[in-house]
């Protein structure tokens, strides 16, 4: 019995979805939990794998399509099975496309095996009006300068897709010259305006040319990297963003760290149950779900005729990952211990890094905290997730001297960088947060007996 696969949900703020890639094609063997696809929302990119083995009979929609949740995105089941119901686009479109796609197959299955590598190694040209190309694909071909008539399309029903023209510019085959006339890198045309001649191919030998070297690449925007570019903007746009920056004694944290690690050695964590590594960021993220609650304007939202003041602190993680910065949320921080705080932070990380995030757990965060200690940076100036009013910035540590009876004594130090939008909080209060912050760091075996 044939199977549907739908756009799922990631989500419940998720409408739509992007499909990335086709990992399978149509007639392609199907085992339970193959990947068929992957596809992007606006925060995270996942993949979706078969629920059902069989073969792929139809693909509904092509990368870089916006697909509606819920929506059939391809069909699974026995060959020559009636898929017709299952089509977004109705029956008809159904049978159009699979009279476009029977005809194709006849003609290479019946072509002889000198014919078929010679069509793989030399396509024959066709006619561009005949072709269905996606957005994508037409856009990298002007750009590039390639001739369509070369293209083999390897789309849903017979489409020219990016990948296609990829193809055709890595085999440095097929190009557009200035004056409209064909030419094959490496090879001196004699005719006119530089066009290339069977005699002009046969001086050149038989071995083709070896592709050209780009002195470039592009590469397209994903879905993340857009959100990322426009929240930024929007942000710096639209706050007064004012940066602070203390640093503090950082004795007591390492301190603490240290015995962390000499219990776990002796056997001590196992009995009290002590979670298995709490980082410096671990630290500093408890004590900040801990102080902001004093300084409340650093715990809200900021919009044009109203602030929302949060009573409980949604703690924003800034994790870089490969598809872009993304921030997941620790809920109710401020009710969780240190141990509850460091396994959540390490889940909602890995879980970015695999790209497995639900949306749900992207949003909501009422203060924000991003590190950049561990890249040896000094001071930055964090940029707000909007509509939260401030953002802290962890940097990395350092050995600084202070004046003790006359000698300078090194100690370990680090620093923060707070950024407010002065729309909502003044230099004073923002000030008085930090400083709130570093007091509770430097104190911070004290704090955890509050």
């Amino acid at each position: 019995m044939a199977t549907p696969v739908i756009m799922p949900r990631q989500g419940q703020s998720v409408e739509s979805c992007v499909i990335a890639q086709w990992v399978k094609k149509v007639g392609d063997k199907v085992a339970v939990g193959d990947e068929l696809f992957t596809y992007e929302t606006d925060k995270a990119i996942f993949d979706e794998a078969a629920k059902v083995e069989g073969e792929l009979l139809a693909i509904f929609f092509a990368e870089g399509d916006d697909v509606p949740c819920l929506t059939n995105v391809c069909v699974i089941g026995k060959p020559g099975e009636d898929i017709s119901a299952f089509n977004p686009a109705g029956a008809a479109a159904t049978t159009a496309g699979s009279a476009v796609a029977a005809p194709a197959a006849q003609s290479a299955s019946a072509q002889s095996p000198t014919q078929s590598a010679h069509a793989a190694a030399d396509p024959a040209p066709v006619s561009v009006s005949d072709l269905v190309i996606s957005p994508r694909a037409r856009a990298l071909a002007g750009k590039q300068n390639v001739d369509l008539r070369a293209v083999s399309p390897t789309g849903p029903k017979g489409r020219v897709i990016e990948r296609d023209i990829v193809q055709l510019i890595n085999d440095g085959r097929f190009a557009t010259g200035a004056a409209g006339t064909d030419y094959r890198p490496g090879i001196a045309g004699t005719g006119i305006g530089g066009r290339v001649s069977v005699a002009d191919q046969a001086n050149q030998g038989s071995s083709p040319p070896p592709p050209a070297v780009a002195s470039f690449y592009e590469e397209k925007h994903s879905t993340i990297r857009k959100l990322i570019a426009k929240a930024m903007v929007q942000s710096l746009a639209s706050m007064a963003q004012l940066t602070y920056n203390a640093s503090f004694d950082a004795t007591d944290i390492l301190q603490f760290r240290a015995k962390l690690k000499k219990a776990r050695e002796s056997g001590l964590a196992d009995m009290i149950d002590l979670p298995e590594n709490i980082t410096i960021n671990d630290i500093i993220l408890y004590t900040v779900s801990r102080v902001v609650k004093n300084h409340k304007m650093c715990n809200a939202h900021y919009h044009d005729d109203r602030m929302v003041i949060f009573n409980n602190v949604n703690l924003g993680l800034a994790v870089d990952t490969p598809r872009g910065l993304m921030v997941p949320t620790i809920f109710n921080a401020d009710q969780l211990s240190i141990g509850e705080i460091s396994t959540q932070a390490k889940e909602l990380s890995a879980a970015c890094q695999k790209g497995t995030i639900s949306p749900d757990q992207l949003k909501d965060g009422t203060i924000t905290v991003t590190n950049l200690g561990a890249l040896g940076i000094e001071s930055f100036t964090p940029v707000i997730n909007l509509p939260q009013t401030a953002i802290l910035g962890v940097n990395c540590l350092r050995t600084d001297v202070r004046n003790v009876n006359g000698l300078a004594v090194p100690y370990p130090s680090m620093s923060l960088s707070l950024t407010c939008d002065h729309r909502a909080i003044d230099g004073a209060p923002a000030a008085r947060f930090l400083r709130g912050l570093t007091n509770a760091l430097e104190s911070f075996s004290l704090l955890l007996l509050k």
